[in-house]
């Protein structure tokens, strides 16, 4: 039997599956962290890890509660590569401090103290967010006057949080200057890189309708090419959901340098959508399928994102590549 030498958390979700996808094409021997015996069945199902058939080169195991104290204790035991996705995601609530941002910062904190006990551990990729790195006056769209980097770092917004998405920004804050308070203290043994996507948009292999597959960030495309119109912009900044799967992949290379930030995002217009959907999907357009008449101002930033580019020796795909492979899923699963 092959020995695990990769641990990836979060695999059911929309970056954490196509990350194990990545994995296995790249020839990792994966043991993926999921909550409970029925998702490794909802995993081994997918038309994608079917075709792979990686057999023995992918095992499970559960960890039923990524905030419990040693919670990956066990599960890292003899990897050499780790990738942290699984962190929770902006859903409202009345006490946000304690169902967004704790969670993120101690399930990442976590998992890297269990690291410290496991001597084979190299390298572990952790995915971030733009929002990690963006000043909160830009991500709201009031005022944005320079070129953005992955290597920017910001103050964290503190509670009571007027808005889901302050306290998501908050909790992808706290989790990187965590992790680099963790890096300054403990000095591990193993290195780290942080991922900061965009948005993301990308196909969900794992959703089995379409009302699934314009949840979480698809919706950002969805919305206005179903008809949903907003007088408020929203800033740019979108990224191919097979992109940055790959980038964390390739940021596990020990041959890249460790404690590095890679951006994975792309400039966008968000009403480009509608033009690229009438041109790829006319009779969808013409039936009502897709209405193709909404409305989503954008809010231009600038971000630069070469340094992944030319570290990885990538181009990140288009804003009308990644509507295309959205409104395509969709169309197949509504019939």
């Amino acid at each position: 039997m092959s020995t695990p030498n990769l641990l990836i958390t979060g695999v059911t979700g929309h970056i954490g599956f196509r990350v194990l996808v990545e994995a296995l094409i790249a020839g990792y021997n994966v043991r993926a962290a999921i909550r409970s015996e029925g998702k490794a069945k909802e995993v081994l199902a997918a038309p994608s890890i079917k075709s792979l058939a990686p057999g023995d080169k992918l095992s499970f195991v559960v960890v039923p509660d990524i905030l419990a104290k040693g919670a990956y204790n066990e599960a890292l035991k003899g990897v050499t590569y780790v990738v942290h996705l699984a962190s929770p995601l902006a859903n409202p609530s009345d006490d946000m401090e304690k169902t967004i941002v704790q969670p993120a910062i101690k399930g990442t904190t976590g998992i890297l103290y269990s690291a410290l006990k496991v001597p084979t551990v190299k390298r572990v990729v952790i995915t971030s967010s733009v929002v990690a790195v963006l000043p909160l006056q830009t991500m709201l769209g009031t005022e944005d006057f320079k070129v953005h980097t992955a290597q920017e770092r910001q103050p964290a917004p503190e509670g009571p949080y007027g808005h889901v998405f302050v306290a998501y920004t908050a909790s992808k804050v706290k989790a990187l200057a965590a992790t680099e308070d963790f890096v300054r203290a403990e000095k591990p043994h193993f290195d780290i890189n942080n991922i900061h996507p965009g948005f993301v948009i990308g196909a969900k292999e794992l959703a089995t309708t379409a009302e699934d597959v314009i949840k979480g960030t698809n919706e950002m495309v969805m919305g206005h090419v179903l008809g949903a119109k907003s007088d408020q912009p929203r800033i740019s900044g979108t990224v191919h959901l097979h992109d940055v799967a790959k980038v964390h992949i390739m940021a596990l290379d020990l041959a890249v340098k460790g404690g590095q930030s890679f951006a994975a995002i792309k400039n966008n217009v968000w009403n480009d959508a509608l033009g690229y959907v009438k041109k790829h999907f006319p009779e969808a357009v013409a039936s009502g399928k897709i209405p193709a008449n909404g409305d989503q101002p954008t809010f231009n930033i600038d971000f630069d994102a070469s340094k992944t580019e030319e570290t990885f020796g990538l181009k990140f795909q288009d804003y009308e590549a990644q509507t295309v492979s959205v409104v395509e899923q969709y169309l197949a699963l509504l019939g």
